[in-house]
This record gives structure tokens, C-alpha cells and sequence, in this order.
């Protein structure tokens, strides 16, 4: 199923209807400030499962990241930020980054990895933000790959509909995508490490 939702003015009535399909374990493809995102509820064990199929990854080797809504909601799944980091992360957040912090305890067994980080996103853009704060937790994130060696991330949602229409329950429609991935800063051991430039700008960070 295709749904389409005005980012700049959303249905609240469309939000619902894709907030239910995350309730009852359902997989989306859904937009960011950057590239479209395949996720789910990340307490739903089975629609996990099913996104780490559809990409051919193994859970317990893969760093995934959680679209949150908020630094409080991101919060609950991190050790204490030292204050100069949470500075830095509250002064582009929301926006296209994409920060590796020390996970804790609260979140679910299938992402304890041996490195015990977790990826956090809080983009600015109105349908994330919304499905996240309907829904009371965070969605999984994970960049929707394009099997064109020339288009790395797949834009179009009419396409990227036409390849998951039989493995994803929902893929909302907002529009073209950008071809930028998030910016990747590693924030785990304390320090500032680059790990992939992409859309957000470095030199906000410093």
C-alpha cells in the first residue's frame, strides 16, 4: 500500500492509519530530511526480523539506528551524555545527523550487539517526527538501497513502491527524496569521529 502525506502539512487521519500498521507489528518506508528510511516499532520483534531479511543483514553483527522524537525520548536508551556532547548534538538536532552513543539497558535484546552503541536520528521533518511521537516509541531506521550502481539511495516513491509493494506494508509518499545520506558522528568513546559526511554540515559541530 502507497499513502500519501503532505510533509509540510500532514493528515493526521493518514499519520493514525500508519501509527496502527507499527502497533500491529507492520513493516514502512517512510521520508527524512535525507534519504527514505525502511523501519518499524523497534519493540516489535517480528517486523525486526523482517527488515533485517529485506536487507540481508544480521542482527546481532549490524549497528542500527532509532528515529527518536526528542533528546528526552533519546535519553532513554543512552548512557548519561557528558554536557559539552549533548550540547553539540541539541545544537543540529533536529536535523540530517545521525549520532553512535553508548547504548543502556532499555533498549530490546535484538539490537545488543558486542559493541553496545546505538545509531540516533531526530530529523527535521514533520512525518517522522509525528509517526515517533503518535506512536511513543522509536521507529528502526534503516536507508532504502537502490540496485543502480549510479543512485545508491532509490528517491522516487512510486519506485521504491514498485520493488517493496510485496515485502513492506505501508510506503509513504511525500515527494522526491534527497540522494545525501545523514552525517554519521561517532560520539561512543567520548570524542568526535567522523564516520560518514553527508547532508548535515561538520562545522556546525564545532
Amino acid at each position: 500500500m502507497i499513502i500519501k502525506i503532505n510533509p509540510l502539512n500532514p493528515n493526521p487521519r493518514s499519520i493514525a492509519n500508519v501509527v496502527e500498521c507499527l502497533k500491529d507489528g507492520g513493516t514502512i518506508i517512510y521520508p527524512t530530511d535525507t534519504i527514505y528510511g525502511i523501519g518499524c516499532d523497534i519493540f516489535q520483534k517480528k517486523a525486526v526480523k523482517r527488515i533485517a531479511k529485506i536487507k540481508n543483514i544480521d542482527l546481532k553483527k549490524q549497528n542500527f539506528s532509532f528515529v527518536c522524537s526528542s533528546l528526552s525520548q533519546l535519553s532513554h536508551f543512552t548512557l548519561p551524555i557528558n554536557r559539552n556532547i549533548y550540547k553539540n548534538i541539541n545544537s543540529v538536532l533536529p536535523g540530517p545527523y545521525t549520532f553512535i552513543l553508548k547504548a543502556n539497558n532499555s533498549i530490546p535484546k535484538l539490537f545488543k550487539i558486542k559493541k553496545k552503541t546505538i545509531g540516533i536520528r531526530i530529523p527535521n521533518h514533520n512525518i517522522p517526527k509525528m509517526l515517533v511521537s503518535e506512536l511513543g516509541n522509536p521507529i528502526l531506521s534503516s536507508s532504502v538501497h537502490d540496485d543502480d550502481k549510479f543512485i545508491k539511495y532509490s528517491t522516487d516513491p512510486e519506485l521504491i513502491h514498485k520493488k517493496y509493494s510485496n515485502k513492506i506494508d505501508i510506503v509513504i509518499d511525500s515527494g522526491i527524496g534527497s540522494l545525501v545520506p545523514s552525517t554519521v558522528i561517532d560520539y561512543s568513546s567520548g570524542k568526535l569521529e567522523i564516520i560518514r559526511k553527508g547532508l548535515g554540515e561538520i562545522n556546525e559541530l564545532f
